[in-house]
């Protein structure tokens, strides 16, 4: 069902207590200013999709931002939100109501709903737009648009066009059927494709007058509901299927427990469909006569949604770290958001340029996905705060391969680069030392230079908070390992440029007296890497590193 059309009935219910944690600690005219710009926002989206069948947004996108209006309103005691669907009505009554949903967001809350509950159904949550059918002996006299559940827009011309819906049933008998228009999708898996604006698609032909016999083939139909049909589910689905409306009773699934609700949940998640779903739909086999159906969400039903193919995050803080070769790359930390079940708490922006192009702050609103399913990724800024902290950006020419050997201030973060790529497998393969090491080890002031941990003794380290003996012995003697090292490790360790096919001699003096030319010379080596290796062999800092590792005995530098 309409995702964005439900959210009036089921975010209060949902959303009826806001922890003071969860609160911006925002003075009052900033709240006003925020939850204003918010509002705005969400009614120009809403004015877009109910007159237009134009989305604006991702729908998942959508119910976290009314959500989020929801959760400021009553922070700040702003009252409630306008019903999203104040612009959806139209002319034309429905006999019977469009019911809401209340949309459950875990198993706690789904094993609640199932508890002392019988003759329970499962089904796809079909991602489309919702539809009621009428029809007069057996003719289809009407089609309606969902609206705001009490009336719609007369859709009866459009649907006319559209093959799934069937013109005549099989039995000359009045009927009213309520169901989904869906975007027909050819083995459409939804935990990796998502779902392709297939809603929008749709919405976007019914809004039309006249439609193009491939799009009109392109819509298929999935009845959800006959509020006046057989007393219980499966006669129900029989009898829809019997009169021309297929396709109900396969996707309808008998369910006892939160074992087998979860286990279709899955199942329809991971598994092609011929139509993009957001969640499920658990129902009783037996409702209420249609006479006393509301817009309101009722007892007999409520949704399952599949975690968030995208989230809507707040940016706490903008971090600017420098890599080793002084490329600089912003991350966002973010208030933590969840995807596909997995706690995102930072998201990368992947290059200053990108950063600069939107010009994220702290505040801010972002979408984000999982590339590849396993990685953060920032989808882009849907919603500026309207208070633009100040940043202390750090300038790209201030950093590149020689810059920051030692910590000065703005250089912390490419020394601790540098110290990472030192110990890692690409360098000297310590054991037992990363990133973390590093930083304990600076944070308490044993760091001023790329090579002090060289002379650190036992008692030094055991005295570091958080170390202890044990720890303290095993680190210096994976530091001492180091001092074994071959000299073409410790050269890649300092940050040696690549080097190609190019033959390196086993000796610092040798390799420091070519010129550009000689490295030009080499096999592999253009003049561009030609002047990088010269400039590097003859940076004062990486000389004074020479010398440092020269007085250590290290093999290659004597």
């Amino acid at each position: 069902m309409l995702l964005r059309l439900l959210c009036a009935f089921t975010l209060p219910l949902l959303y009826f207590s806001v922890h003071a944690a969860d609160c911006p600690d925002w003075p009052p005219a900033r709240a006003l200013e925020e939850i204003t710009s918010l509002q705005t926002q969400i009614d120009t989206w809403d004015a877009s999709y109910h007159r237009d069948g134009h989305s604006s947004v991702a729908d998942e996108l959508y119910d976290q931002y009314r959500q989020r209006l929801t959760d400021w309103r009553i922070c700040f005691a702003a009252g409630p939100a306008p019903s999203p669907l104040r612009s959806a009505a139209g002319k034309v009554a429905h006999p019977i109501a469009h019911t809401g949903l209340e949309k459950l967001h875990d198993q706690p809350a789904i094993e609640h709903w199932l508890r002392n509950r019988q003759d329970i159904w499962i089904q796809p949550k079909v991602d489309g737009v919702a539809v009621t059918l009428i029809y007069r002996s057996g003719v289809l006299h009407q089609a309606i648009s969902r609206g705001d559940g009490v009336s719609g827009q007369d859709w009866t011309y459009t649907a006319r066009q559209i093959p799934a819906i069937a013109k005549h049933l099989t039995r000359p008998v009045d009927v009213l059927v309520q169901g989904e228009l869906y975007w027909r999708l050819n083995g459409h898996v939804q935990a990796s494709a998502g779902s392709l604006g297939a809603r929008s698609k749709v919405a976007g032909v019914m809004a039309r007058h006249t439609v193009a016999p491939e799009q009109a083939a392109a819509i298929g139909l999935f009845v959800w509901d006959w509020p006046q049909g057989p007393a219980d589910l499966p006669a129900r689905n029989q009898a829809l299927d019997e009169l021309g409306f297929p396709g109900t009773a396969p996707y309808s699934r008998p369910v006892r427990s939160l074992a087998e609700a979860s286990h279709w949940r899955d199942h329809w998640y991971r598994s092609p469909l011929p139509f993009a779903s957001d969640g499920v739909v658990l129902r009783q086999g037996q409702r209420p006569p249609a006479e006393r159906w509301q817009t309101t969400t009722p007892y007999w039903a409520a949704a399952w949604k599949y975690p968030f193919a995208q989230a809507l995050a707040e940016v706490r803080k903008v971090v600017f770290k420098v890599g080793r070769t002084g490329r600089i790359t912003p991350v966002l930390e973010l208030k933590p958001v969840t995807l596909d079940d997995r706690q995102i708490k930072r998201v990368s922006v992947s290059s200053l340029g990108r950063w600069q192009a939107l010009d994220i702050r702290p505040a801010d609103q972002v979408s984000i996905s999982l590339a590849g399913l396993t990685i953060p990724r920032l989808d882009g800024v849907v919603l500026r705060a309207s208070a633009r902290a100040e940043l202390n950006v750090p300038l790209a020419s201030d950093f590149h391969p020689l810059s920051c050997w030692q910590p000065t201030p703005g250089c912390e973060s490419q020394f601790l680069a540098r110290l990472a790529w030192l110990s890692g497998k690409q360098g000297l393969a310590l054991p037992h030392v990363g990133p973390g090491t590093w930083e304990k080890l600076f944070e308490t002031g044993h760091l001023n230079g790329l090579l002090d941990w060289l002379t650190l003794d036992a008692q030094e380290l055991a005295n570091i908070d958080g170390f202890g003996e044990r720890h303290a012995a095993r680190l210096l003697n994976s530091f001492n390992s180091a001092r074994q090292r071959p000299f073409i490790r410790w050269l890649k360790a300092l940050g040696l440029p690549p080097t190609g096919q190019a033959r390196l001699a086993d000796s610092w003096q040798v390799l420091a007296q070519r010129n550009i030319a000689q490295w030009q010379a080499e096999a592999g080596i253009g003049p561009g890497r030609a002047a990088q290796l010269s400039a590097f062999f003859r940076d004062p800092q990486v000389l004074a590193l020479s010398e440092t590792l020269r007085a250590a005995g290290i093999d290659g530098f004597q």
